[in-house]
């Protein structure tokens, strides 16, 4: 939300540097790479549901002094901290699923979800735009702490725990409590998991290093990491930059400017929805005419359009930017741009969480931590490299570099990811 107002907060702090500027919005992003890496293990020790909300109140109460800093400093570090607790959902989010549903029926359910960080940075700017125009960016902060206030209250009647291993321990703790000594002969009261050491130290040992071990020694998890680090990177730029190609070029009021947003949303809530109604039908169509047996593989063909559809829209914002045509040119690409990004990013979401099922946070969190670094830093070059290139060559460069990173990975992973899988230690 703070991205359309940059320009008051450059005016209230006496900022005159585009990289500072840049930061103020994308250093946000930067805590979603070191929050999921304990929050994802807490919540196999302590369960999804008390970190979660505990998290999020975290959030609460830093996004709320943020609108009350004083200094660019003070910014920053406040909206850090609100990272941390704002990054939870990126991987305990993904464990919730894995917990809920089947895999025939998980495709549907990861594509809502992974609609909400998407739309959530699109619908923000939206907002963000008429409360910095009517009022002043501190509003900005307040007026989604307010938001998140109902959020929480909701959460804490209405959010369950879904972890299994902790859900049977506390199901044998209560069978424990209940036999009477003296009238039931001693029988100990296990879970599938006992044999697995669940001890605070144990777990938070193995849970903080096994997301780095799956990066370093799980070729799934480096390919569809790379590719989405890419995509979340690319959606940050364009969330950073639109502001001045319809405020530079098009010379539109803040408001205005911000309601281009909704291009994007169109394209990131159509696909997303399309292909959360075509997901789990096509995983049990590939797994009925490939002998019954399902398949995460069977979740990429919607990667084939997303990774054509991605560079294209690029092109099509660089150079219709460029040339200064009708503003609607530039929102049809932002639109392609959209689509191709959330139909990768659900297909290699459900990927990941079908192939990790039980460590599906840890998976996620490997991945969350380098697409996070990518969205904090694409922002950051985004100003030097489109002064140097303007919009049209600079675009060219995320078209080409999409291309040659996106297109290769869905081939890659349907011919070779069930050999993959099998060699691993952690996929199943």
């Amino acid at each position: 939300m703070i991205a359309p107002a940059t320009g008051q907060v450059a005016s209230s702090f006496g900022i005159d540097n585009s990289v500072i500027l840049a930061l103020a919005t994308s250093i946000f992003v930067l805590a979603y790479a070191v929050g999921p890496l304990f929050l994802g293990p807490l919540s196999e020790i302590y369960g999804r549901s008390r970190v979660l909300q505990l998290a999020n109140l975290w959030y609460l109460v830093w996004n709320l002094v943020c609108g009350f800093a004083q200094s660019e400093a003070q910014l920053l570090v406040f909206r850090f901290l609100a990272g941390l607790g704002g990054s939870a959902p990126l991987s305990i989010g993904g464990g919730f699923l894995g917990d809920c549903w089947r895999p025939h029926e998980r495709g549907k359910a990861v594509a809502i979800y992974s609609l909400a960080p998407m739309m959530g940075p699109v619908m923000g700017p939206i907002t963000g735009a008429w409360i910095a125009e009517y009022s002043t960016w501190r509003w900005v902060f307040w007026s989604t702490s307010i938001v998140d206030a109902i959020v929480q209250i909701i959460g804490v009647f209405t959010l369950q725990e879904t972890y299994a291993p902790l859900l049977l321990e506390r199901k044998a703790e209560r069978i424990r409590r209940s036999m009477d000594a003296e009238k039931v002969p001693y029988k100990e009261i296990r879970t599938v998991y006992d044999d697995q050491d669940r001890s605070w130290r144990s777990i938070m040992t193995k849970s903080l290093t096994r997301p780095f071990l799956l990066f370093a020694h799980e070729p799934i998890v480096q390919i569809l990491g790379v590719y989405m680090a890419y995509l979340y990177g690319t959606l940050y730029l364009f969330l950073t930059t639109m502001p001045s190609i319809f405020q530079g070029v098009y010379h539109q009021s803040v408001g205005i400017s911000g309601l281009h947003y909704i291009a994007l949303g169109i394209g990131l809530t159509g696909a997303s929805q399309i292909n959360a109604n075509t997901m789990d039908k096509i995983y049990v169509y590939l797994k009925n005419k490939y002998g019954g047996v399902g398949k995460p593989e069977f979740r990429l063909p919607a990667m084939i359009p997303g990774s054509i559809l991605l560079p294209i829209g690029c092109l099509i914002v660089g150079w219709t930017a460029e040339a200064h045509t009708f503003w609607i040119g530039p929102d049809i690409g932002i639109a392609l741009v959209g689509i191709g990004i959330i139909l990768n990013f659900q297909c290699i979401q459900t990927y990941i969480v079908d192939c990790f099922t039980l460590h599906a946070a840890s998976a996620l969190a490997a991945v969350s931590c380098l697409r996070s670094l990518a969205g904090f830093g694409f922002p950051l070059f985004a100003p030097a490299m489109y002064n140097a290139l303007g919009f049209g060559k600079g675009n060219t460069i995320l078209a080409v570099v999409a291309i040659v990173i996106g297109c290769p990975a869905p081939w890659i992973i349907w011919h070779y990811g069930e050999k993959i899988r099998n060699s691993s230690r952690y996929a199943r």
